[in-house]
This record gives C-alpha cells, structure tokens and sequence, in this order.
C-alpha cells in the first residue's frame, strides 16, 4: 500500500488531483484510515491513473474519462486512441510549423521592401512541354498550405513513374489553378515531371500537355519554397514597372531542389504576362 503521497509521485500527478478523483468517484482510494483519515493506494491502481491521465490529455473531460473506463476499455483501444492523437498532434505541429515559416517569409518581405533589385527578372518565351502529373487540392495559396501539399505528390508521382518504367525527361515542374475562384481560397495544385510518353489509360498518373508561353516574367529563386515570396514580389514589381499584366498563377521549374536540402535549392519562378 502506499501513501497518497507516494502514489501521487508514482503517477507522477499532484495530491490535490488525486483528492479530486476521489472526491468525484473517478479513482478512489484502496482504503481510508478510520481514524486518521488517510488515503491508500495499491499499485495495481496505478494503471486506472495512467488511463486517466491519457484520455484526459486526448482531450476528454472527466466525466467522459469516467464513462470510458467504466466500459473497460483495452489497453489495445487505449493505444489506438493515442495513435490516432499522435497524428492528429504530428499534423497539427507539421501546420504550425509551416505557418511559422510563413510568417518569417512574409517578415523577410516586409523588411526587404525597397532593396529588391528587378534586374534579375528575365523575358522570354516558353516551351510548350509534356508532363505527368498528380494534382491536389491545398486549402490557399501561401506556402504554409502549399509545400504540405505538394511534397507528397511528388513522393507519389516518382514512385508511379518508377512503376510504369517511365523515366523523366527534365527538371520538375509545378503549377497552380484556382479550385473556385468565387467561393473559396482553395487552390488545385498540380506536380509534374516533363515525359515524353503518350497518354495511356494504364497509367496511374495524368500525361498533360502544358502550352507555350510567348512572354514570361522569370525569375531565379535560390533557397527553399517557404521563403518564395520576395522573389514572387520582385517579379510584380516588374510586371507592373514594366506595364505587364499576370496570366494566372505562376510556374515553378525545379532546377534544382531536394527538400532535405531546400535551403540550397534553385527555382524558376514564370509568369505568364501580357500587355493590357
């Protein structure tokens, strides 16, 4: 038997918190001391705590935790239930942490504003160009909601290519479409490598031909995606100095970009332009 001190240590939780299960009817002592009124534990006791503990940290209130346990949960459902919130949790850090460096980026912007050269843009015409591609659905447009996106179609994409004994012709290539443009921010994301195959139905990825573009504001963005937007903001600075208008979203050419390596890595940013 143990003290309600030492149990608490134990469960590594407060006294107080064990008199307030007991209290409640959630856990309640072994055994009470008649005349001193002291708590006691037994160690078996301590496995009904770390249940509590658990459910309590996957966001149940205490008298959810109470009606789980009175249903004898398994240690199998138990540890179901926290796989499940370790996800939920992995998400929801990956989503922060890509909001974060959003927000760096758009700092980086706001403080470079005035000290962005235009001599680097580039006006040239683009080749029309043959891709596979898989295409998602990010929920905007920042890179916050784009990379999380766009990564994982591209994990797809080469492992489909493998499969179909496809090989890529070139560097690749990626390029956005509003999913409604009146009603939502939604964006369709499409991650391409430039082939040269026919469609075919077999083929667990789309072949797509992407048309020329006879004038393109470009740019070389070195460094990761993330931190795309004062390059995005040199490029409009252009357009408008120059007496453009945007076509659309813009392209991305991957010269040279691995996303274990993303800071060293070497975009060509294109835009599509006309004269109004």
């Amino acid at each position: 038997m143990f003290t309600i001190g030492d149990f608490a240590k134990l469960g590594l939780v407060s006294v107080r918190m064990l008199r307030h299960y007991d209290a409640i009817g959630l856990l309640r002592p072994a055994t009470v001391d008649a005349i001193s009124g002291y708590r006691f534990y037994q160690a078996e006791q301590l496995h009904r705590l770390y249940r509590i503990v658990v459910l309590k940290d996957l966001g149940f209130t205490l008298a959810q935790v109470q009606e789980i346990l009175d249903e004898k949960i398994t240690s199998e459902q138990l540890a179901g239930m926290l796989r499940l919130r370790k996800a939920q949790l992995s998400d929801q850090l990956s989503a922060d942490h890509a909001r974060l460096r959003a927000i760096e980026a758009r700092l980086r912007t706001i403080e470079l504003e005035g000290f962005m050269p235009t001599e680097d843009v580039v006006l040239k015409q683009v080749a029309p160009l043959r891709i596979a591609e898989l295409s998602g659905v990010a929920a905007g447009y920042g890179p916050e909601y784009i990379s999380p996106t766009i990564s994982p179609l591209y994990d797809q994409l080469m492992q489909q290519l493998c499969n179909a004994n496809v090989t890529p012709t070139g560097s690749a290539i990626a390029y956005y479409e509003a999913e409604a443009p009146e009603t939502s921010d939604a964006v369709v994301v499409h991650a391409g490598m430039p082939v040269s195959v026919e469609p075919d139905m077999r083929f667990d990825f789309d072949v797509v031909d992407l048309p020329a573009l006879t004038e393109a504001a470009t740019i070389i963005h070195r460094g990761s995606m993330d931190d795309v937007m004062p390059s995005l903001a040199q490029l409009a600075d252009w357009i408008e100095d120059n007496g453009y208008q945007p076509l659309g979203y813009h392209r991305e050419v991957y010269l040279d970009y691995d996303p274990e390596r993303a800071e060293e890595g070497v975009t060509e940013l294109q835009i599509a332009i006309r004269k109004p």
